[in-house]
């Protein structure tokens, strides 16, 4: 219903900048054919003209993109409330479970496991919003360190592994040659937020049989590049540089599939740039997987 709304809202809106273009010609035409022997009215009224013209079309670009705005935030807090209520509903159910039924201790090493899944699931929404606010309104330059990106990566595979239970051959990271340390600068935390939203991405946009590569590679003499292959659903070409937009998640039959609250990506893209890197999106189309590709610069000794 909301969707509907605000398409119409759109229609609405371009319709009546088309008006008004239309009728801002309809108006200034004749009067400046009218006053075309006077050199000066003339020139004042294709001025005119002209700042009415983009006026009116300024407008209407400012009121469609607010509408989508809206939009976005409007699913982000729905995909916000999902994430929240559903793993509390999911602990609360079990913690019913165990204080009215007696159960033996296999049933409840499984409750508690799943108790603890949906916790960090909880705390993993939370630390998300949290994130997108704190990048949102400065760029962190302290806690800096030198970092082997590779034992960084390798640690949010594990993570990966575990969070989403699947078997070490799900996730693979290819050796770097020459086993050369490649060292970044920059804070480990944030580092690390980046690389698990790219892999638990890549988890979930895979919903068949995880198939997940990671690589590491010197590009450029002076970065290093982090590529991370899926073989999911893919990304439609228009998509790929919108992705990256607090709020967005693809329309269509991708989002209603996929849960999530559409900052993942753009917390790795805030990350990467106030390292002085970059992220992007490679993908041949639907169900050809992505390759999401994070570069940061190497460290200098």
């Amino acid at each position: 219903m909301n969707i509907t709304r605000r398409r119409g809202a759109i229609a609405t809106f371009i319709t009546l900048g088309v008006l008004l273009t239309g009728l801002v010609i309809f108006l200034s035409v004749p009067w400046i054919i009218l006053n075309k022997a006077r050199a000066a009215y003339m020139v004042l009224g294709i001025i005119f003209f002209a700042l009415l013209m983009a006026g009116v079309v300024l407008n209407t670009v400012f009121l469609v993109r607010e509408v989508r705005r809206n939009d976005r935030q409007d699913s982000f807090l729905n995909a916000v409330t999902h994430e929240l209520k559903t793993p509390i509903a999911s602990i609360r159910l079990y913690l019913e479970t165990l204080e009215r039924r007696t159960l033996d201790e296999a049933q409840r090493r499984k409750f508690y496991a799943i108790m603890r899944s949906d916790s960090d699931r909880l705390l993993a929404t939370v630390e998300q919003v949290l994130k997108a606010g704190e990048l949102g309104q400065r760029a962190r330059q302290q806690n800096r360190a030198t970092l082997d990106l590779g034992a960084l990566v390798a640690e949010c595979i594990a993570i990966t592994l575990e969070r989403h239970h699947l078997k070490p051959e799900s996730m693979t990271l290819a050796p770097v040659p020459g086993q050369v340390k490649l060292r970044v600068n920059g804070i480990a935390e944030d580092l690390r937020t980046a690389i698990l939203n790219l892999l638990d991405n890549a988890v979930k946009y895979s919903p068949g049989a995880v198939r997940i590569r990671a690589a590491l590679a010197i590009t450029g003499y002076n970065n290093v590049a982090l590529a991370i292959t899926d073989e999911g659903i893919g990304i439609p070409e228009q998509e790929l540089k919108r992705i990256f937009k607090r709020f967005y998640r693809i329309p269509g039959k991708y989002a209603v599939k996929i849960k999530g609250t559409g900052l993942g990506l753009f917390l790795v893209q805030a990350i990467a740039r106030q390292h002085g890197g970059t992220v992007s999106a490679a993908s041949k189309g639907a169900n050809q997987g992505t390759t999401m590709t994070l570069t940061l610069p190497l460290a200098v000794d």
